[in-house]
């Protein structure tokens, strides 16, 4: 049984906007519909009878902050519209929610000095300006709003942001200049990239998404990581049924990485856990990890085991194995990326600097090269590019799995042969059958990723030691297994 995962699909602006025209051909209602859900639902982020001021720009954004504002007035907020431009010379949409406010007695507000009228407020900010379609990096007037209202501005009111603060692109996680802070962001209908991927979604502060009368799932090209559930094992399960993972590891002064290896699939569940080291290391290391059969490498792979991890510690040589295959670290050797991703069961899982030796190029670091990267490598093996939001892609599935957990502390030696370990030990105790079908490895190892992660989270932000994920880990695994 294959570990299960919910997928928050990340959408393009594209890939938005056609859910959008699907949506309205299929049920044939007016995009004005659309508004007023998405103007009811960000309402209702807002505290009863707070005073707003709402930012309305010339597009489709534009017209939800109208139709909030609209909205809000009804229900007795005191309003007042700023809007970007001259109302009267709006069209479609906006035009008419502006027609609307109008005829309710709205009127708007002229602000030449944008820091000066938002001094002293205290109420909350609507940030309506700019949606899908903006042009980026914003300038002009929208350029001043975005400076009063940005991550370095002191203030003491809130902002509201309508589906993204102005000045990100939604189909990226990169910022493409400056940006609107926001509070909350009323993310409709779907998360955008933008959502999900950092440094963007530092700027959207706590997302809430707005549902909006739309038939069918977007197709997403990417997806984030939600909720991963490991199933457990009969109640008469012995340690070869819960998995034998073999770790070639270790080397001379590196024989920690083989150790923090052991650990890392030790409490991810394996039952059997074989190290292969050099033999001058058997008993150093074999002091340290009294849970695992070590034993002298002498060539092959002993019989039995069930998934094979190489490479941790300083190993290169990655001996003749037919079952599922995880390589990291040292194993992955100058230019061997197109070899290893044609073979299906094998896991590559490389930092930026091992993914550039293993398919040339600049190290992938940006969210936009990051994706890019593991989208342009193409294979039936999983490749997971490790760094903040590490992704995980291939197995026969075009869409790319983010993971939101995790923070810097995780950027420390050792960090990386744990995680090699917990992939390993999904991987072994699924078997060779089902590790070699790429979607069922691809979510046993998406599954590991999502955990070492939250092990960091519940240790708390800040540097850590790597030893000390072991005991976060098996506490993370029994909260969501209700057993805490």
């Amino acid at each position: 049984m294959p570990s299960s995962l919910l997928l928050q699909p990340l959408l393009t602006a594209d890939e938005m906007r056609r859910h959008e025209d699907h949506g309205l051909r299929t049920w044939g209602i007016s995009s004005l519909v659309l508004q007023e859900h998405a103007a009811l639902g960000a309402l209702a982020l807002l505290p009863e009878g707070a005073p707003l001021k709402v930012l309305a720009g010339p597009g489709n954004n534009g017209g939800d902050a109208l139709a909030l504002a609209r909205l809000a007035r009804l229900r007795g907020h005191a309003v007042d519209v700023w809007p970007l431009g001259e109302p009267s010379s709006w069209r479609g949409d906006a035009a008419l929610q502006a027609r609307l406010w109008e005829g309710l007695g709205g009127g708007y507000c002229e602000i030449p000095d944008p820091r000066a009228a938002l001094e002293g407020f205290q109420g909350w900010v609507v940030d309506g300006l700019f949606g899908l379609g903006a042009r980026l990096p914003l300038q002009g007037r929208a350029r001043l709003w975005v400076e009063a209202l940005g991550p370095d501005v002191p203030r003491g009111f809130r902002v509201l942001a309508l589906d993204q603060p102005s000045g990100l692109d939604p189909s990226l996680g990169d910022l493409p200049g400056p940006c609107i802070q926001a509070d909350r962001t009323a993310c409709f209908g779907h998360r955008k990239i933008c959502h999900g991927l950092r440094p963007a979604r530092e700027a959207c502060g706590a997302i809430t998404v707005v549902p909006l009368p739309l038939p069918g799932c977007p197709e997403a090209g990417l997806a984030l990581l939600e909720d991963p559930r490991l199933p457990g094992l009969p109640w008469d399960a012995h340690k070869r049924r819960a998995g034998h993972l073999a770790i070639r590891a270790g080397s001379l002064g590196m024989s920690g990485a083989a150790v923090l290896a052991a650990e890392g699939a030790l409490r991810m569940g394996a039952g059997l856990v074989t190290l292969l080291v050099d033999p001058a290391l058997r008993a150093e290391i074999a002091a340290q990890v009294p849970e695992a059969l070590v034993c002298p490498w002498e060539g092959r792979v002993p019989e039995g085991v069930d998934a094979l991890l190489v490479g941790p510690g300083g190993v290169t040589d990655v001996p003749d194995w037919p079952g599922p295959l995880v390589l990291d670290a040292s194993a992955l050797g100058l230019w061997e990326g197109p070899r290893w991703l044609e073979r299906p069961g094998t896991v590559l899982t490389p930092h930026a600097g091992e993914w550039a030796r293993l398919f040339g190029g600049e190290p992938p670091r940006e969210p936009s090269s990051r994706l890019a990267a593991v989208r342009q490598a193409s294979g039936p093996a999983i490749r997971v590019l490790k760094g903040a939001q590490t992704l995980v892609a291939g197995g026969n599935d075009p869409q790319v799995w983010v993971n939101p957990t995790g923070h810097s502390g995780l950027a420390t030696g050792g960090s990386g042969d744990f995680l090699a370990g917990m992939v390993g030990a999904l991987a072994a105790r699924w078997g060779r059958e089902d590790g070699r079908n790429g979607g069922v490895l691809r979510s046993h190892v998406a599954a590991a990723v999502w955990f070492h992660a939250a092990a960091a989270d519940h240790l708390g932000a800040g540097p850590l030691r790597v030893r000390d994920l072991g005991p976060a880990l098996s506490a993370v695994l029994r909260q969501r297994s209700g057993h805490a």
